[in-house]
């Protein structure tokens, strides 16, 4: 099996190695193996959990719930109708917050063009 170093892993996914760190420490990546120095290895495996987490992260869950999740993962199948249920409810909160968004972008786009024309209006 292949694995990589914390600082290929970093590198990677453009984390600070301290933040892979954290990471494990709060339970978000479990079952990272080690080598007979200490050094954290990184499977393929943990690299699709990485992955996972940080799709996460940046879609704002919040860190206890993907704690959560990865305590299901490594519990295995018996928890995939909680997780499938957790990742729906995830999804549905994306697409809520994408709906916000995407209603405040007129009031954007009007600032933009109002204070686009306050300059044109001073050049002239």
């Amino acid at each position: 099996m292949k694995y990589k170093s914390i600082g290929e892993v970093s590198a990677q996914f453009h984390i600070p190695e301290s933040a892979l760190r954290y990471y494990e420490k709060k339970g978000l990546l479990p079952l990272i193996e080690r080598d007979e120095a200490g050094r954290r290895l990184f499977s393929e495996r943990q690299i699709a959990l990485l992955q996972a987490v940080v799709c996460l992260k940046n879609t704002h869950m919040p860190i206890k719930t993907i704690q959560q999740y990865m305590e299901w993962i490594v519990e295995g199948n018996t928890t995939l109708e909680r997780r499938l249920h957790m990742m729906k409810e995830h999804k549905q909160r994306m697409l809520d917050e994408i709906a916000m968004l995407t209603d405040y972008l007129p009031t954007i786009d009007e600032k933009i063009e109002r204070y686009i024309k306050q300059m044109e209006d001073e050049q002239r």
